[in-house]
């Protein structure tokens, strides 16, 4: 049986291995601070896990259904929770609030905080010793940890590089219009950065603008403008070296490069009719790719690559309202929507997703959702930040049964 225990955060940050040693985005190792103090310590549930071959979650069951119950709230952002990244043994969280905060696990509590007052935070991804930032002020900020303390973070640097800014603003034929009567750099966005992904050195930024920019990690440098969508892009990931992209006209588009040739398109995935899609994931063997919905639904497509025989084999009415953000962890994929609630699905065959719960608890929607890669006991861990400013973490078993419908004590 898991042992889990609940008690104040800890007054000492102690770190039981190098702060952002990594160089996988995905698997980074990452830590962060910042130099303010922090006014306000978030409330954390501290839980330990012991006997690793004998997980059980005791799950109580009302009406015949599961209940799944938060095991942590971690409070302490300024503003809604609208994205997070998980890095090894911490996770950072950043919000409207314009603050990041990292945590520390197991204990879950917040370990530093930095960036307050450079702009609405809408994305977060961690490369190496590095952190990525998007902002609502059509910037992507570069963090990285201090020398002299590994708690600390500072900026080093802002996209586009004032080096890319020199290298073009003399040239006329640099500039492409943003509307009328306005020019811009092709190297910036002219609206809010809403996404980012990391994929072979490079990194991809999606905007309300509808561009798709890549930018070469190694020197910070843009080295495409993509018109990629007839209105904002939402939602973009990554799978070996083909990058989604999810957009409010209602299109999945897949875009890939050859060599040092430039990206091209190779397929458009089509959703409902004037419908916005608002997140898309992609399953680990790239089979299946799925899109989330303003109207409540998520879309399925089933393909092998070449996206000539791609096909939408699945539409599920997950939520009443929206679904905002979405995650896959094997064949599991949970969905939050602006109904406040996360859907928890199990891809079946042909592509089709079986309902096995619905966890609610948070008091606003639920804008983000990362799910650990590792198993804990027969289960996952399941991260989630939403509008009432919160995150809450979660243990999802994977024998769930298959309920209609699943609701917190």
């Amino acid at each position: 049986m898991v042992l889990i225990t609940i008690a104040p955060p800890l007054q000492e940050a102690v770190l039981s291995s190098p702060v952002l040693s990594s160089a996988s985005a995905s698997s980074s190792s990452i830590s962060s601070t910042s130099s303010e103090a922090d006014d306000s310590p978030p409330a954390s549930h501290r839980f330990v896990l012991q006997d690793d071959a004998k997980y059980e979650f005791p799950c109580k069951t009302l009406c015949g259904f599961q209940s799944y119950k938060s095991l942590a709230v971690l409070s302490g952002h300024i503003g809604s929770v609208s994205c997070m990244a998980l890095c090894g043994e911490f996770i950072l969280s950043a919000s409207q609030g314009k603050d990041i905060i990292v945590w520390q696990q197991p204990d879950l509590r917040q370990f530093t905080k930095f960036g307050q007052g450079d702009g609405s935070v809408k994305a977060i991804v961690t490369v190496s010793n590095k952190v990525f930032t998007a902002h609502q002020d059509s910037r992507i900020r570069v963090w990285k940890v201090s020398r002299s303390s590994e708690n600390v973070f500072k900026l080093v640097d802002t996209l586009p590089t004032t080096k890319d800014y020199l290298g073009k603003f003399m040239k006329q034929s640099n500039y492409v219009q943003t509307r009328r009567h306005h020019k811009r750099l092709w190297i910036e966005h002219a609206d809010s950065i809403s996404c980012l992904t990391v994929c072979n050195g490079l990194i991809y930024s999606g905007s309300w603008d509808k561009t798709l920019k890549v930018w070469r990690i190694s020197d910070l440098k843009c080295l495409e403008s993509i018109k990629a969508h007839d209105d904002a892009i939402n939602s973009l990931v990554a799978w070996k070296g083909i990058v989604y992209s999810a957009s409010a006209d209602g299109k999945i588009k897949a875009w890939g490069k050859e060599a040092k040739t430039s990206h091209s398109l190779q397929g458009i995935l089509e959703g409902h009719k004037d419908v916005s899609l608002n997140s898309v994931v992609v399953s680990e063997d790239g089979k299946w790719v799925y899109g989330g919905g303003s109207d409540g639904f998520v879309l399925g497509w089933e393909g092998n690559g070449d996206f000539v025989s791609w096909k939408l084999v699945s539409e599920t009415k997950a939520h009443h309202v929206a679904v905002l953000c979405m995650c896959l962890t094997g064949d599991f994929l949970c969905s939050g929507s602006a109904d406040k609630s996360i859907g928890i699905w199990k891809r079946e065959a042909y592509g089709e997703l079986c309902k096995v719960g619905v966890i609610n608890g948070h008091e606003g929607p639920v804008k983000c959702l990362q799910a650990s890669p590792c198993n804990v006991g027969s289960g996952f861990l399941l991260y989630s930040g939403g509008l009432d400013k919160s995150i809450r973490v979660w243990w999802v078993p994977k024998n769930s049964a298959k309920n209609d419908e699943t609701s917190t004590t």
